[in-house]
């Protein structure tokens, strides 16, 4: 663990590495807590836990829609000209459905829409950048770990953030707020001398894109029930905070669910990892299933912030190893477009989840609401079981570049293990 610890603090010690993972995590910061604070802004103004849920998840399928392409553009045109134009879209959305409320339901729909559509690719553009940023294909593969942990970190501390400027101002308020230092982090990464640089690899014309990957589709399909798992644990927790009559529960859930994540993302990084990363998954997302059922039981507060606490332990892990296999599955030259369709697919599953969550919460009560994350892991975990074959090898086909043990078209040190190929610098 120590060795593993060391090795964080010599990625971070890199140069641009601690500027660009706090930037992507802070410019992320809008999309992380939209669920939540869609769902505190309708209730503030009077909506049900079923319109939230609607406007989450129509913010959520305009998410599915905007990232893939936005992707794209990034790989055909570079981060600069794409990242912070569609940021500063996404949050004016966000401004507008804050001015409008939900007196005006087609504007509401139409503002979470625009927020939805732009917003900017930074997570698949921070995974693009690695390899030219830390140039060792070990150290690349710990930075998944670390940015998989600080982004379930972000993912706890962006929605006690939200409640926080709640209670101190109001719901519109916090969206606001919100959007603003979301823009002020996707500044600091285009800015960046490695952003600026970047350039992807070339790429065979194909209208798919990357998703003539069977490999990469079978991947999203798991994801896609890993993030509904967690979008409906965000409603969940709400509705449990609501039936123990203290807003605080819910900010002791979600701080025992990032937690969770943080010791497991740690652990999983400090350590070099053998055998194929695909079969490894399936192992973690197994676990993940069995973490997320005992929170059905809804037991006490304190019984309940420890099972939350254990159901995070298996995410990070989960997300980490998900990069390694999207970026052996890949196809040459659309890494960001890759990384931007498993943030997409994953944040469609959350804004289902939490879609699902709601009207369960007012059907079937506070565990039926907990009952869709367990049904989620386990869907995750079947997905992955049926498409053991085409997951088994990565799948490069012609006309798509195969990384090979000493070349790498970022690995200026021939560490890259086959299939691992990002994009290059200019």
């Amino acid at each position: 663990m120590a060795e593993g610890t060391a090795g964080y603090r010599d990625i971070l010690k890199a140069p641009h590495a601690a500027r660009l993972l706090t930037g992507t995590l802070i410019g992320r910061l809008p999309n992380a807590t939209a669920p939540v604070a869609i769902v505190l802004f309708t209730r503030a103004e009077g909506g049900s836990y079923s319109l939230a849920g609607g406007l989450a998840a129509v913010y959520g399928i305009a998410t599915a829609i905007g990232q893939p392409l936005l992707g794209r553009a990034v790989d055909l045109h570079g981060q600069p000209r794409v990242q912070f134009p569609a940021a500063v879209v996404s949050a004016l959305g966000m401004v507008l459905l804050a001015a409008v409320g939900i007196g005006a339901l087609p504007l509401a729909y139409a503002a979470v829409a625009v927020a939805g559509v732009f917003t900017p690719p930074l997570e698949g553009g921070l995974r693009a950048l690695w390899p030219s940023v830390l140039g060792r294909e070990d150290r690349v593969h710990r930075a998944y770990a670390m940015d998989a942990v600080a982004q379930e970190v972000m993912f706890t501390v962006g929605p006690l953030l939200v409640t926080l400027l709640v209670s101190l101002w109001s719901a519109a308020a916090a969206l606001l707020v919100i959007n603003v230092i979301g823009l002020i982090g996707a500044l600091s990464v285009v800015l960046s001398e490695p952003s600026r640089g970047w350039r992807s690899a070339p790429r065979e014309a194909h209208w798919l894109g990357a998703l003539r990957s069977p490999g990469l589709l079978a991947l999203l399909g798991a994801l896609f029930f890993v993030g509904l798992a967690l979008g409906s644990i965000t409603v969940a927790a709400i509705a449990y905070a609501d039936d123990h009559g203290q807003e605080s529960v819910y900010g002791w859930l979600m701080a025992a669910l990032g937690l969770g994540a943080l010791i497991g993302g740690t652990a999983y990084g400090a350590r070099q990892w053998a055998g194929a990363p695909e079969r490894r998954l399936r192992a973690i997302v197994a676990l993940l299933a069995l973490g997320y059922l005992p929170l059905a039981l809804t037991p006490g507060v304190v019984a309940m912030t420890a099972l939350a606490a254990l159901s995070g332990v298996f995410l990070a892990p989960a997300i980490a190893c998900a990069f390694i296999v999207v970026d052996r599955h890949a196809p040459s030259g659309t890494v960001t477009e890759s990384f931007s369709w498993l943030v997409t697919t994953f944040g469609v599953g959350a804004a289902v989840g939490t879609a699902v969550a709601g009207p369960a919460v007012e059907l079937g009560g506070t565990s039926w609401s907990f009952a869709v994350a367990g049904a989620g892991g386990i869907a995750a975990f079947l997905v992955l079981m049926t498409t053991q074959r085409v997951l088994a090898v990565p799948a490069r086909s012609k006309g798509i570049a195969v990384a090979i043990p000493g070349s790498s078209e970022n690995d200026r040190n021939g560490a890259a293990e086959p299939g691992f190929s990002s994009g290059r610098e200019a």
